[in-house]
């Protein structure tokens, strides 16, 4: 039940936005309505007891979660478009572990970026080139709050690596019972040149860059400590915080253990997430620009310049301090994001053991999986599983013999509920379309018309929609364009193509990429058929995975580390049509959508856009519009359940938090514990 409809819609389902926006009249009748009060009463019941910190998995599994956390640090979060501190994958699937985590009751706190600037308000100008300006977060309708210290004031830590010294804020989200501490540097405590540190997502300069990740994570430490946060645990979720590696062990070595036993312990409690297969994608630093920052922060370790180089250098091009190779070295567990990346990861970084054969080096793999209760239609999960699968299946949603009672859901149900899904999305389309004429009062019609209003709802619809980026190959599918016209403007079996995504700012190639998809949309020869929806976010993500009929991949391999859009389609019954990259490799069993190898050839990008081109004309069309005499495709619902049955329990990220527990984080709690009482027998033995 929701208190207000229309309230929902206009607040672009933020609840604190709606809360705000309502008048007094609204809140005053809910609160006299016992119809309204009796599910409010239910929900909040429920509520409490899930933030229960003694019920979950992790408490009756693994320990009692009271005396332990996991601290998780990661750049960027995505959890709700409230909250724009996400550009991509990452983000989201650090989000989508939080709420995990606090589903299982794994003892865990994050820490991240505020980011007051966001990541990028996208707008498309009529001759396609992606302009736009920083997301302002609205702090007054988000759902934050300042973590305030033991005097009950706004917390203020002071960071002195960088001089003159930060003055590091922070802002609390509470994501169930996971609390996420965001730092902030606009404290006016600063000079000017250090409040915009935290401002915006991945700036392009590479000192202003190394700034950020000392605050995140030499930052992020001393902000726990002050918080009175203890941890045994650290998660590093890619390079981007590892310097937290450093100041936990500076800890040690101010407390009197030397720096070899500091390391040492530091490392065994340490778990590394690597998720970049591509070699640009790794933060490197100038030695120049490390002793700048550092010179005057190792003595503090008790460490020589040249040694803490040698943490940084990969030896295969050590032209600086390289923040993935820092991290490898100093975790003790270290694990790739699916099976085919921690294949990658381990040619990529053999080096750094080259004692080992490859297949040794010890980077292991855990699948990234998905939030289902985040991702799965409200409809499908809350009315047709319940149904069919049975009101507690999402409890154990890990559980693939749960899954197999998909097949009892009636065919004409399935369908109905994926038809009125993919209504739902194109009248978002026309809606958003819409508000941009009447908003900006200078809407170019060519820029809405290559927005989707010419969208048919019977038509077989792919969709497109993540960051652009010219390893994902966005533009594909326009190498042969005569094809693709006969394709689309097929009169008795037409098809339809959108797209969504942002290009990083600093990014000129892959804008150029966007432009040259836009130009293809705003193209009257393929007759609004294929459409650019602008200023892609959490939002329209919800509306494509659930609305459109096939989600289509097609990256660079072996440069996907592991793709979680089209597992958060295919939890909606949404098959892929992907290249064997990725999760995909794991993922494809020949009966949940269409794979194709990829060519080896310097042709590449033509032999696989004929390669999709073939299964779309040979397969994919057929299989969509072969009907009975009821209008529902048989073979396709088939392929539909085949998809749910897969993804839910094998790439949810349930599945995942219980891999991190079982392979790392037990053990590294072990370590911890062992640590503590050599540390409690050294200071016995000191007072005999």
């Amino acid at each position: 039940m929701i208190l207000c409809m229309t309230g929902w819609d206009i607040s672009a389902h933020n609840p604190v936005k709606m809360l705000h926006q309502l008048d007094r009249a609204t809140l005053e009748a809910a609160a006299k309505d016992s119809h309204f009060l009796r599910h409010y009463d239910a929900v909040t019941a429920g509520f409490e007891d899930d933030m229960s910190a003694s019920s979950g998995w992790f408490c009756a599994n693994v320990a009692d979660p009271k005396s332990i956390n996991i601290a998780y640090f990661s750049a960027e979060y995505g959890l709700h478009h409230a909250l724009p501190f996400y550009a991509g994958g990452l983000g989201f699937l650090a989000g989508d572990f939080l709420k995990e985590c606090s589903d299982l009751g794994i003892p865990m706190v994050g820490v991240g970026f505020m980011y007051p600037q966001g990541y990028l308000r996208q707008m498309i100008t009529p001759d396609g080139w992606q302009v736009g300006a920083c997301e302002i977060l609205d702090r007054e309708n988000a759902p934050i709050t300042r973590a305030l210290g033991g005097d009950g004031k706004p917390l203020s830590v002071k960071i002195p690596v960088i001089d003159p010294p930060i003055y590091l804020e922070a802002w609390k989200v509470q994501v169930g019972r996971t609390s996420l501490y965001l730092l902030d540097t606009s404290s006016e405590a600063n000079d000017p040149w250090n409040r915009c540190i935290s401002d915006r997502l991945y700036t392009g300069d590479p000192e202003q860059r190394l700034r950020q990740e000392i605050v995140l994570g030499i930052g992020g430490v001393r902000i726990l400590k002050a918080l009175g946060i203890d941890y045994s645990v650290l998660h590093l979720n890619e390079g981007h915080p590892a310097f937290a590696i450093l100041e936990r062990i500076r800890e040690r070595v101010e407390g009197g253990t030397s720096y070899r036993d500091a390391f040492e312990q530091v490392r065994e409690t340490t778990v590394f997430t690597t998720h970049t297969p591509v070699p640009a994608g790794h933060d490197i630093f100038t030695f120049q620009l490390m002793d700048k920052y550092f010179g005057s922060y190792l003595p503090g370790l008790d460490l020589e310049r040249e040694e803490f180089f040698k943490l940084g250098v990969d030896t295969k091009n050590p032209s600086g301090f390289n923040m993935t190779a820092f991290a490898l070295r100093s975790s003790g567990y270290r694990n790739a994001v699916s099976k085919r990346h921690g294949e990658v990861a381990r040619r990529m970084w053999r080096q750094l053991w080259p004692e080992l054969p490859e297949e040794k080096v010890p980077i292991d793999h855990i699948t990234n999986g998905i939030h289902v209760p985040t991702w799965i239609d409200r409809h499908l999960g809350d009315v047709i599983l319940n149904k069919y699968l049975g009101r507690n299946w999402l409890a154990g949603h890990d559980n693939p013999r749960i899954w197999e009672l998909v097949d009892e859901i009636p065919d004409d149900e399935l369908w109905r509920h994926h038809l009125a899904m993919k209504n739902l999305l194109i009248t978002r389309i026309r809606d958003r379309a819409r508000q941009k004429w009447l908003d900006s009062g200078k809407a170019d019609p060519r820029v809405v018309m290559a927005s989707g209003i010419l969208f048919d709802p019977p038509v077989l619809t792919l969709g497109f929609a993540r960051r652009f980026a010219s390893y994902k190959r966005p533009t594909l599918l326009f190498r042969d364009i005569e094809r693709l016209k006969r394709i689309v403007n097929n009169a008795w079996q037409p098809v339809q193509i959108v797209f969504a995504g942002k290009a990083h700012q600093d990014d000129l190639h892959s804008k150029q990429l966007l432009q040259d998809v836009f130009n293809i949309a705003k193209d009257q020869a393929f007759g609004g058929r294929i459409s650019f929806v602008e200023d892609y976010d959490e939002l329209l993500a919800q509306y494509l995975v659930h609305g459109v009929d096939v989600w289509v991949n097609n990256p660079l391999p072996p440069m996907e580390a592991s793709g979680t859009s089209g597992m958060k389609a295919g939890i909606n019954g949404v098959p892929q049509l992907s290249i064997l990259d990725g999760w995909w490799t794991e993922g494809y069993n020949g009966k949940n959508g269409w794979a194709f190898e990829g060519a080896q050839d310097p042709k590449r990008d033509q032999s696989d856009a004929a390669a999709i081109y073939e299964i779309l004309e040979k397969h994919v069309i057929p299989l969509y519009y072969d009907v009975d005499d009821h209008g529902i495709p048989r073979s396709w619902i088939k392929m539909m359940k085949e998809t749910i049955k897969m993804t839910g329990p094998h790439f949810c990220a349930r599945r995942m938090a219980k891999e991190y527990t079982d392979k790392f984080y037990q053990k590294a709690l072990d370590a911890a514990m062992e640590s503590l009482h050599r540390g409690e027998k050294r200071d016995l033995f000191s007072r005999i």
